[in-house]
């Protein structure tokens, strides 16, 4: 560490501690030039995930993105802002235990449409009208068919077979 005060690189570590609830530990340096006392925190640096477009693109995922598209497919619904948030933490929670550094969005989107089947149907039918490309009414009248058999539906053009969440 270079000292704020005097620009010298040798210190010593005084006291460390915990902070910011375990995410990082507060270390106080004492410069061995000047005898000042400073504060540093380390970090662990996480690794950003990446999404895999399926035009081949790459780019980093976005919670917001996520979230964003489940608020459109709830407008109305009766569910909460804090349900919102849970689904989106327990994406990300299944997402770095299954895909540590990038993930395709088919694998996301399929992951969010067995969430939402669980949760509340019509949130469920409105995002995959977007996400599976709907072009006609016919389609929601499959999809419809689907639920109510309880059936998953089969592979499409855009997406492979719906995976069904598991808490």
């Amino acid at each position: 560490m270079k000292c704020p005060y005097c620009g010298n690189v040798e210190d010593r570590v005084v006291d460390s501690r915990l902070a910011d609830e375990g995410l990082s530990i507060r270390r106080r340096r004492q410069c061995e030039s000047c005898a000042r006392r400073y504060t540093t925190f380390e970090r662990l640096e996480e690794i950003p995930l990446v999404v895999l477009k399926r035009s081949g693109a790459v780019e980093p995922y976005s919670r917001e993105k996520v979230l964003a598209g489940v608020r459109k497919a709830f407008q109305k619904r009766p569910a909460t802002e804090e349900d919102l948030q849970n689904l989106a933490d327990d994406l990300e929670e299944f997402l770095r235990e299954n895909h540590p550094r990038e993930a395709a969005s088919r694998e996301i989107g399929r992951w969010i449409l067995g969430r939402l089947r669980a949760m509340d149907e019509v949130a469920y039918l409105r995002f995959a009208s977007v996400y599976k490309g709907f072009q006609d009414a016919s389609e929601f009248d499959r999809e419809i068919g689907y639920l109510l058999e309880k059936k998953s539906p089969p592979k499409s053009r855009q997406m492979e077979e719906v995976a069904e969440w598991r808490p």
